[in-house]
């Protein structure tokens, strides 16, 4: 199997994984913007949800993009 029909063999699941770190993302940064009024705290957990909701978004894509990648090769194969 190659890597790219690995990576995208779910465009589905990839989309919720996309999706998912979008929201941690949004959220990740409601929290920085909170912490502009409230504890510098809310700032540091802020970061580390933006972080990890962009590794996730990141991981997501790269399967969306895989599958796309993957469909454009073996259409131009045959």
């Amino acid at each position: 199997m190659s890597l790219l029909e690995k990576l995208g063999q779910d465009p589905q699941r990839s989309m919720q994984r996309f999706l998912c770190g979008l929201g941690l993302f949004v959220f990740g940064a409601g929290l920085i913007f909170l912490g502009l009024y409230q504890s510098h705290i809310w700032q540091i957990i802020g970061i580390a949800v933006l972080a990890l909701g962009c590794l996730i978004a990141i991981y997501g894509y790269i399967g969306l993009f895989a599958n796309r990648l993957y469909h454009i090769v073996n259409r131009t194969k045959r």
